[in-house]
């Protein structure tokens, strides 16, 4: 099973990179879970055609006790992705992180993985924290694999190097090691030179060079993911190709 947890600066893009994986590996025959770690609860969105899942943290506020089922928190969207929000707490109280973790117990407890038996499960995780909480898709053998998603922008390169600075002083405790950067193109200036300098400083692969296009807006426009919306344009055609390499990846470690 491939397991990634996707990490990055809140709006770099982590969301669209992640719905448009999700939807490549469906193009491409694989059973996928996406589960979004945002109290937001907009990951999956463009998978749902604009119709969103009742995030995890939301039914058990209004129905003051857990779901017995996993259907109660997921849909099913594009490709047959089953789709999952975490959610968070009521804004002001308590601690996001702490609905990540609530939700990942909940989902042992329903056996979501022996349910849906996917081939891939993707997690978007908010922002650039790895503590806590947002931590716990790296940990406990949740994930295996982060990609980092990072633009030329200043901030986005600081926030991609304290992710990868943080994961790396877990190494000793088993956590998900890097795979590499999603370098979701901003056209700032000297874009590739800085990104790939990063890369380079860090010992980092970029797995995937994301285009600026106008067609990722067109498409998220009508509550779709690029993959969807024209499996050929040269957007998808990366996406689909960061699937085929992680595929690859995968079946060569079996």
């Amino acid at each position: 099973m491939i397991k990634i947890a996707l990490y990055g600066k809140g709006g770099i893009g982590k969301s669209t990179c992640t719905s448009n994986l999700s939807a490549a590996f469906a193009k491409l025959g694989k059973k996928v879970i996406q589960i979004g770690c945002d109290p937001k609860a907009d990951s999956t969105i463009n998978l749902l055609h604009g119709d969103p899942v009742m995030p995890v943290m939301d039914y058990m506020r209004i129905h003051d006790e857990e779901p017995d089922r996993i259907e109660q928190i997921s849909k099913v969207g594009f490709g047959g992705v089953v789709c999952i929000e975490t959610g968070g707490p009521t804004p002001g109280l308590g601690c996001a992180g702490r609905g990540i973790i609530t939700t990942f117990s909940l989902l042992e407890q329903l056996e979501l993985f022996d349910t849906v038996k996917p081939d891939v499960v993707l997690y978007d995780v908010l922002g650039d924290v790895v503590c806590g909480g947002f931590a716990a898709p790296i940990r406990e053998g949740y994930a295996e694999k982060i990609l980092i998603v990072t633009s030329g922008e200043k901030m986005a390169l600081y926030a991609a190097n304290n992710i990868n600075s943080a994961v790396k002083n877990f190494e000793d405790r088993s956590y998900a090691k890097v795979r590499g950067i999603i370098m979701n193109r901003r056209n700032v200036e000297n874009e590739e030179e800085k990104v790939r300098a990063f890369a380079e400083s860090s010992g980092l692969d970029i797995a995937a060079d994301i285009p600026r296009s106008a067609d990722i807006i067109k498409y998220e426009d009508m509550g779709m993911t690029c993959v969807e919306g024209d499996p050929e344009c040269e957007t998808s055609k990366r996406f689909l190709e960061l699937a085929k390499l992680l595929i690859s990846e995968d079946e060569n470690n079996d």
